[in-house]
């Protein structure tokens, strides 16, 4: 196979032969049969005719080109030595000299007629030329880049280009591109392999069937590869006949031709980067492309370069803020004695930024269970990172089991004091306060504790919509939790709600992004969610699908986070409780009981660790609490031993020395068990581990033992 010529653009515009002869052979007409009534007119005034012969090449001059104006000139004045100085002999020397020399001027004006005419001509066209192409870049530079999608950037500056510039336009681009990632250093020597991001033809069958997603490769030495390779534009004309495939690459689909007549690839290229190449070609019909078609094309595809890696760019920082958040946010919701929840998370789309919304399911102490649900103001990496941050301060609240008012109030001073980082120093420079966002920090929060064992459910809001339940065989309402400040506001206090849920209850919590719409009142789109709320469905994923598929009309603006739990109770058959008397005789008592109460569990297996730990427990609780002393046992997928005592004095793990007599009981639970921890209470402390438990022997826990 040899390598396709390709020829330079001719110069001038030709005129097609069979309209140039037709012209010359109607002109020769009039000529004919304008001599023809010369003789006729013998007896009439010659001299008055001779004025009309005058006005032939004039008024050619006004329609012909330069070259037929001179034949038509030429040929009228020959006619004239015939008729005038031949055919007429009656006419005076004198007479045959006027007409004659006439008819020689009129040659002269004619061309210089026709030179006139045909310089206004080229001046007009190429001021209309000028004007299109100052109409189609500002066209280019209105209509593409209008998105923040790389995609769709491709398929506008194809749209631009197709009709007013080129018959058939694509745009390749490299795959790591399309994906926001850079692409890799050049040069670029062929073969090159790009992926198709946008074909536009101006057939609409071109164009329905282009083949957008598809690869295509670039010849080493073909144009396209030229120009990555060279980094300026190349173009060229093939020749009739040829088939172009070393220098020119085939559409994805097969749909194109192989060899344009005129064809112009331009790479490309922004911030030093290549991107891609922009294909150009224009078939037989029209002008090739020549070197203000390359400026033009050149300009074009630079500006769209600029747009292409901007869209790249906040591609790859929208996946970076996306991937950051959902690392932040919980993968799964873990299984909860107190719930059954699920959780679901949209990001806004492409051009607002994901947002700052997060939820958790957090586990507490006595098998109880939190519910979280945040917003951070703000879009992009910034407030991803806020967000981490923040649920990282909940669970570390939450884990030291305070109430949903005072956690919120700890929660309130955090988010001050990462106001207070983000704000510009005194010293700090222009651009240091430019970069700061000092409200970037500001956040809503709804925290919601159930107790399974007493059925009681508390909750605190932070400038955040309330949440929705629906209790069993009832509508969905929403719960009358009082509405405080947002985070970061300060100065304000936060109330808790209480309020007890009947097992099997529907709780609801969500952002605002799934309640807020343009276009839609705030009290409408509420009612509408306490409807889809109200509609019974099989599974807790329906539920959730459901309300986002009622809710859900606009997901450009604003993140939606959406937590759906139904409660779970743990009666009598689950959990035990005992009131021990402050003497350490009772230690013993405590041990038989715990023990006699997991034979009874069928778990026997459990008994020794748990009797171990009951008894350091109960022994620090009447050592260094005093009454009253209570010892509960709860049951699920583990076995929580708790001893509450009236003290409010939080007990410290340390490692004791060899001598000293006290100091390891602590020690000894922190070995044993999974989990332990202290949470207070207004009536003093309780101390809880939680342990492992052995495959039950007896299927069903059956109801607690009487009180020793």
């Amino acid at each position: 196979m040899h390598r396709t010529p390709l020829v330079p653009r001719r110069v001038g515009t030709a005129v097609p032969p069979v309209r140039a002869a037709f012209v010359v052979l109607l002109l020769a007409v009039v000529v004919v049969a304008g001599a023809r009534l010369v003789l006729a007119a013998g007896g009439m005034q010659v001299m008055g005719m001779a004025e009309y012969s005058t006005l032939i090449p004039i008024v050619g001059a006004a329609l012909l080109p330069l070259r037929l104006t001179l034949i038509l000139g030429l040929t009228n004045l020959v006619v004239g030595i015939v008729a005038y100085g031949i055919l007429l002999p009656s006419m005076s020397h004198a007479s045959r000299i006027t007409v004659i020399t006439a008819l020689a001027a009129s040659i002269l004006v004619s061309l210089a007629v026709c030179r006139t005419r045909i310089a206004m001509e080229r001046r007009l066209k190429g001021l209309m030329v000028a004007r299109d192409r100052l109409t189609l870049l500002s066209e280019a530079s209105t209509r593409v880049g209008g998105t923040l999608d790389v995609a769709r950037t491709a398929e506008e500056l194809a749209e631009v280009a197709v009709r007013r510039f080129a018959d058939h336009a694509a745009v390749d681009l490299f795959d790591p591109v399309l994906k926001g990632e850079e692409p890799a250093p050049g040069p670029h020597a062929g073969p090159v392999t790009l992926r198709r991001a946008a074909r536009r033809s101006v057939p609409a069958a071109l164009a329905a069937a282009s083949a957008d997603g598809g690869t295509v490769t670039y010849c080493r030495g073909s144009m396209p590869a030229l120009s990555l390779l060279r980094g300026v534009p190349v173009h060229g004309q093939f020749p009739d006949g040829a088939d172009g495939e070393e220098c020119w690459p085939a559409d994805p689909d097969g749909t194109g031709t192989k060899a344009p007549h005129s064809a112009l690839a331009v790479p490309l290229r922004a911030r030093g980067v290549t991107l891609g190449a922009a294909l150009f070609t224009r078939s037989r019909h029209r002008d090739p492309f020549d070197a203000a078609d390359v400026l033009l094309a050149q300009e074009i595809a630079a500006r769209a370069a600029v747009c292409v890696d901007n869209a790249r760019r906040y591609t790859h920082e929208r996946a970076t803020s996306v991937a950051l958040q959902r690392s932040l946010l919980p993968q799964v919701v873990p299984p909860q004695p107190a719930v059954q929840a699920v959780a679901r998370y949209l990001p806004a789309d492409v051009g607002v930024g994901v947002g700052g919304d997060w939820y958790d399911v957090i586990p507490l102490s006595g098998a109880r269970v939190a519910l979280v649900v945040g917003d951070v103001v703000g879009h992009g990496i910034r407030a991803s990172a806020a967000m981490g941050r923040l649920r990282a301060a909940v669970r570390t609240l939450a884990d030291i089991d305070l109430p949903p008012d005072e956690l919120l109030t700890h929660l309130d001073d955090i988010v001050i004091r990462l106001q207070s980082e983000t704000c510009p120093t005194p010293t700090g420079g222009a651009e240091d306060a430019a970069e700061a966002d000092v409200g970037e920090f500001v956040a809503t929060c709804l925290y919601m504790v159930y107790d399974p064992i007493s059925r009681r459910c508390t909750a605190a809001r932070a400038g955040h919509p309330p949440p929705a339940v629906v209790h069993p065989g009832a509508c969905a309402r929403f719960l009358d939790v009082p509405a405080g400040p947002p985070l970061g506001v300060g100065g304000l206090p936060f109330e808790t709600a209480e309020m007890h849920l009947p097992e099997g209850s529907l709780l609801a919590l969500y952002t605002d992004g799934l309640v807020e719409a343009p276009r839609y009142c705030l009290d409408e789109r509420l009612e509408r969610l306490l409807e889809a709320l109200s509609e019974p469905k099989p599974t807790l994923q329906d539920t959730c699908d459901h309300v986002l598929d009622r809710l859900v009309v606009d997901r450009t603006r604003d993140d939606i986070a959406l937590v759906i739990a139904r409660t779970q109770a743990l009666d009598d058959r689950h959990t035990v409780a005992w009131e021990l008397l402050d003497d350490l005789a009772e230690v013993a008592r405590a041990r038989d009981l715990a023990s006699l109460q997991l034979a009874h569990w069928g778990l026997p297996g459990a008994a020794f660790l748990a009797e171990l730990v009951v008894s350091e427990l109960v022994t620090n609780a009447i050592r260094y609490g005093g009454s009253p002393v209570q010892l509960r046992l709860i049951r699920h997928d583990t076995l929580i031993c708790e001893v509450s005592d009236g003290a409010h004095t939080a007990p410290h793990l340390r490692r004791a020395r060899t001598f000293d007599e006290g100091g390891r009981g602590l020690f000894i639970v922190a070995q044993l068990a999974e989990r332990w921890g202290t949470r207070q209470q207004s009536d003093g402390k309780t101390i809880w581990a939680e342990l492992a438990l052995p495959p039950a022997t007896v299927p069903t826990p059956a109801p607690a033992l009487a009180t020793l």
